[in-house]
């Protein structure tokens, strides 16, 4: 895959292959977009490009820029990160492993390549942490490239204890020559201001619903009709989450949250809402599962936001848009307000290990009493 088959953000994308062909790579670099926008994957994909053994000279067909050739030594190796969460897996299998003492200091890294480091947020906090950052720290200061031109370090969140952010800084305020730190992030202003002026800042934005149906039709035909237009619109302009979106699991989610909002603000049937939230327990599953009724419940507050603003047209949930202008029929932008916060109470509530069922419980309460 070429930088030719990247759909979407040209302009980003020429920038970026810009910047090697003329060799004034940045040593700091923001990728800010919404999940699953593409960021990692042209993170790894300018990773390449910049590390090529055999790089494809400009022409008319890599639209007048440079390109990676995908088969040398070092783009497989990079290439070989694509698949992060199977990467993410492998790394936890491993701690698992170790005897407890050694687990508490293991942190989780990928290097598919011994001058490309992969830091992504370490379980079970997620957060990026303090020994991800003295290792990125110690690599960058006293290891040179050995097999690349440069070496690349590449962060996953934006997500960092706070030690970890500031002791981050010490490479931005000092950047060693032949490094290039990438920070991918979803919303640029959760970073440190102190990060964000010392990094050059790309934006991935969002691909039109109408490009992303015509890409569902090829790339998931399976989807049909009403699903597939509620993928697009779902995937809110990003093409990874357009391909990657679990329908079934969303709808399931989805309707559990309604259960949420309609106790909160019909009249309440907690018998109903009890019965959907003990399903809601402990480990893994049960995170994973947390997270993306969390996820639903935003975006049918997204979509309420959007009817009281009277802008109809840019709701997700198109196929129950009745259903939400009745509920949004109800609610101002004070209850929006609280109910989004109340989420975000009950996601830091995971992660101090709140029991997730009463959580959810006191959150359906909470905006019932608003």
């Amino acid at each position: 895959m070429g930088f030719q088959q990247f759909l979407g953000n040209e302009s980003t994308v020429e920038r970026l292959r810009e910047s090697v062909q003329h060799q004034r790579i940045a040593q700091a670099i923001i990728l800010a977009g919404a999940r699953g926008a593409g960021k990692y994957t042209l993170a790894l994909m300018f990773a390449r490009l910049i590390n090529c053994l055999n790089p494809i000279a400009p022409s008319s067909e890599t639209g007048g820029l440079p390109d990676y050739c995908g088969v040398c030594r070092n783009c497989e190796r990079i290439g070989e990160a694509a698949h992060l969460e199977a990467r993410i897996t492998e790394a936890l299998s491993a701690r698992e492993d170790l005897r407890e003492t050694d687990k508490r200091e293991t942190r989780i890294l990928l290097q598919p390549h011994p001058d490309v480091l992969i830091v992504p947020p370490d379980p079970p906090q997620n957060l990026i942490k303090i020994g991800q950052v003295r290792q990125v720290i110690h690599n960058a200061y006293y290891r040179q490239p050995v097999e690349a031109k440069r070496s690349i370090f590449l962060f996953t969140s934006s997500a960092f204890m706070k030690e970890a952010a500031n002791s981050l800084l010490k490479v931005l305020e000092e950047p060693p020559p032949n490094c290039t730190l990438i920070l991918l992030t979803e919303n640029p202003a959760e970073m440190l201001p102190t990060i964000r002026s010392r990094a050059m800042l790309f934006r991935l934005t969002a691909v039109p619903v109408e490009t992303l149906e015509q890409l569902l039709a090829t790339r998931r035909p399976e989807l049909k009709g009403p699903r597939r237009a509620l993928v697009a619109r779902m995937a809110r302009g990003a093409v990874g989450r357009a391909l990657g979106f679990d329908i079934d699991e969303y709808l399931a989610s989805r309707n559990d949250a309604l259960i949420v909002l309609r106790s909160a603000l019909r009249n309440p049937d907690y018998s109903t809402l009890f019965r959907a939230t003990e399903t809601y327990r402990g480990g893994a599953d049960g995170q994973e599962k947390t997270l993306n009724l969390l996820r639903a419940t935003n975006a049918l507050l997204e979509d309420m936001l959007m009817l009281v603003a009277a802008t109809p047209q840019l709701i997700g949930n198109q196929d129950i848009a009745q259903e939400l202008t009745q509920l949004a029929s109800g609610v101002n932008l004070d209850w929006l307000d609280h109910a989004a916060r109340a989420l975000a109470e009950v996601e830091k509530g995971m992660r101090r290990n709140l029991l997730r069922s009463l959580s959810l419980d006191a959150m359906a309460v909470s905006l019932e009493n608003a």
